[in-house]
């Protein structure tokens, strides 16, 4: 598009006053509209970061949903909100679209606190189905029937479970619930199992086996949901019937930006690139992923029992590396974390070391799994949370915080906390090497340099001793796993304010080392530091464990998050906001130490063999 075009084009979407004046612009209108929305989202997200190519995927469908639909009268419910970014802008978020995903701006997924017209922000995948069956139950209750209810699944959510669960229940009822089918034919992935060819079949027009009739909707389509028109005439077809309805739209995702349709998950997300190439515009250091994905690699091609599987993650959780050189050893479940843990426990079962990859965020999706199908069967499966803590600019339904107090209720579950790239190869080969249930965790971030340890006592790495006073040291701090940086710079600045501290880095953080238990009897004060949620955390299981040796002179403080929904943000941001920053750790020792001063407290007594840590 010429820049004359652009600028002849531009100035619709700032005339919108609300998704209602969609309806009064004429198909040309309509489709100057589309092209200026996609270069919007082209320019804004390529500078912020985010989910830019289901939202390019979705442009054309959204605007004819608003243009049948009267939100927020009729219901619109987004699954996996990622595909809204054009639904935030007809619907009066225009002039704050550049703040998307930075602290205090928009948010990357819909947002009640920010427009009435947006009904659920959870986004995670699939449940936008059951959701509108329980809209439409209450609004059927209320005699509401002149208002739709409206759930827009696609981008591969279809795969999840809860989503049979919704249409299964919904098929079966009489409610007025329109179901639009994106089909983009992806999650990062192409769509995972059996449902993917169906949908295919369906494209091809063989739809004489429709699942969806099967299952009790009206069926429509499949429609290009690119051509605004021919969506719209399915819509009020759809709206007109009065029953449950599947609409079935074929989109193309990443549409009208090349960078995308040559990425092989067509720019599902992108952090901040150059809007030209869809390249970063400087060169990357190494996250964490990186380190994993190559460390897996080498841990599959020592040892052919282990494989890997991932829920629609395959190259964001580094098994890209690993699907390359052993593609028979890599499984996609799609979107479906349930299916994805209960089949690495048969995997186990039948004599393989699964590694199960998958964002922090979304374990909590498959907690029943980890308990009763590998926990209680004690099975060698190897959970690996990439996105772990603090994620950042996703915001709340992202931030994987809590993951480590879910895993301490697993019976038998050893949890590794890597502090550096050497450490995740390390704990990762002693993980896959287990046959019991294990897990490693590591955040969004780069994984900087290794830290090295002075020495190793009871399988705890010390990380830092202060010069003075060795036989009575102050403060352990505990360092979980990638904490440890922060810890360091935090024992530098006490030390020079005469504060005797040991850093200690358990590596294995769960269940709690009895080591460590001795090693903080020899200290006056210990802070537990983690990205976590504190309760439940490490640090409340390693007070209980300090408690239950009688050590009661010994005041412990657990640092991590409140167990709380947290905004978005840059990751660092949120750290140094929560105290999880050097000086925040230092002040929060300091007044640690003054508070045991002002209760009178004895001193720790030292065990017959000195301090471990002299």
């Amino acid at each position: 598009m010429t820049a004359s075009t652009a600028t002849d084009r531009a100035g619709i979407l700032d005339s919108l006053s609300g998704p209602q004046d969609l309806a009064t612009l004429d198909d040309e209108q309509t489709l100057a509209l589309a092209c200026e929305i996609r270069e919007l989202l082209i320019t804004t997200v390529t500078a912020t970061g985010g989910h830019l190519g289901a939202s390019l995927g979705t442009v054309e469908l959204t605007l004819a949903v608003h243009r049948v639909f009267r939100s927020p009268e009729d219901v619109l419910i987004w699954d996996t909100g990622h595909q809204a970014y054009t639904h935030k802008l007809v619907t009066g978020r225009r002039a704050e679209f550049d703040t998307l995903r930075t602290a205090g701006g928009l948010s990357g997924y819909p947002s009640r606190s920010e427009s009435k017209h947006d009904q659920v922000e959870n986004s995670h995948a699939s449940v936008s189905i059951a959701w509108a069956h329980g809209v439409a139950r209450a609004l059927a209750l209320r005699d509401e029937t002149a208002r739709r209810v409206v759930a827009v699944i696609g981008d591969g959510a279809l795969t999840g479970g809860v989503a049979w669960e919704g249409l299964n229940n919904l098929g079966s009822s009489d409610l007025p619930v329109v179901v639009i089918v994106n089909d983009n034919t992806l999650s990062y992935d192409p769509t995972a199992g059996a449902l993917g060819a169906h949908l295919a079949q369906l494209r091809r027009g063989y739809g004489h086996d429709n699942l969806f009739a099967t299952l009790g909707f009206g069926y429509l389509g499949p429609v290009d949901g690119h051509d605004v028109a021919a969506t719209e005439q399915a819509l009020r077809r759809a709206a007109a019937l009065g029953t449950p309805v599947v609409v079935h739209v074929e989109t193309e995702k990443g549409r009208g930006y090349p960078p995308a349709a040559q990425s092989p998950d067509r720019m599902h997300a992108c952090g901040v690139v150059d809007a030209s190439t869809g390249r970063p515009r400087s060169p990357s250091a190494p996250t964490w992923t990186d380190v994993f994905e190559a460390a897996l690699a080498e841990v599959a091609d020592s040892l052919p029992g282990v494989v890997a599987a991932t829920a629609a993650m395959r190259l964001p959780t580094g098994l890209g590396t690993m699907s390359r050189a052993h593609p028979q050893r890599v499984f996609d479940s799609g979107i479906a974390e349930q299916h994805l843990l209960a089949s690495a426990a048969g995997m186990a079962a039948a004599g393989l070391h699964p590694v199960a990859a998958l964002y922090a965020t979304f374990f909590g999706r498959a907690v029943d799994q980890a308990l009763y199908d590998i926990g209680l069967h004690q099975l060698p499966v190897t959970l690996v949370f990439d996105r772990a803590g603090i994620t950042g600019p996703d915001g709340p339904s992202h931030h994987g915080i809590y993951d480590l107090a879910l895993l301490g209720c697993v019976p038998g579950m050893q949890v590794a906390c890597p502090r550096d790239p050497a450490r995740v190869r390390e704990l990762l080969t002693e993980a896959v090497t287990l046959t019991t249930p294990s897990a490693l965790r590591f955040p969004k971030s780069t994984a900087g340099k290794d830290i090295a340890a002075e020495t190793r006592i009871g399988g705890i790495d010390i990380l830092y001793r202060s010069p003075q006073r060795r036989d009575h040291p102050d403060v352990l701090l505990v360092a979980i796993g990638a904490m440890a940086d922060a810890c360091v710079d935090a024992a530098t600045q006490l030390t020079a304010e005469g504060v005797a501290v040991t850093v200690a880095d358990p590596r294995w953080v769960l269940p709690i080392n009895p080591a460590l238990t001795m090693l903080a009897g020899h200290h006056r004060a210990v802070v537990c530091v983690e990205d976590g949620v504190r309760n439940g955390g490490i640090g409340s299981r390693l007070a209980s464990a300090i408690s239950e040796r009688d050590l009661h002179s010994i005041m412990v403080r657990a640092l991590g998050v409140p167990n709380a929904f947290l905004p978005q943000g840059t990751r660092s941001q949120l750290l140094a906001h929560y105290g999880l920053t050097g000086a925040g750790i230092a002040a929060a020792a300091q007044a640690l130490l003054i508070r045991q001063d002002r209760t009178g407290l004895p001193e720790p007594a030292l065990s017959p063999g000195g301090s471990p840590c002299a």
